[in-house]
């Protein structure tokens, strides 16, 4: 799956604040994503990311 810095994931499950989008801030091993409502930062295995994303939301670029 391509993820890249810089995307919004939406997960199938929310965090518990109730918001589903992530912002990700690190990729390899492990992802480093934050909640766009809460701003909780969260390192979260690689495989565990990649079988939640519902939707990956991503800045047309110029």
């Amino acid at each position: 799956m391509d993820v890249q810095v810089g995307d919004v994931l939406e997960m199938k499950k929310p965090h518990p604040c109730g918001c589903n989008l992530f912002l990700v801030t690190r990729v390899g091993m492990d992802f480093k994503i934050r909640c766009q409502k809460c701003g909780h930062l969260v390192m979260v295995p690689r495989l565990k990311v990649e079988r939640n994303i519902k939707r990956i939301h991503r800045e047309p670029q110029p």
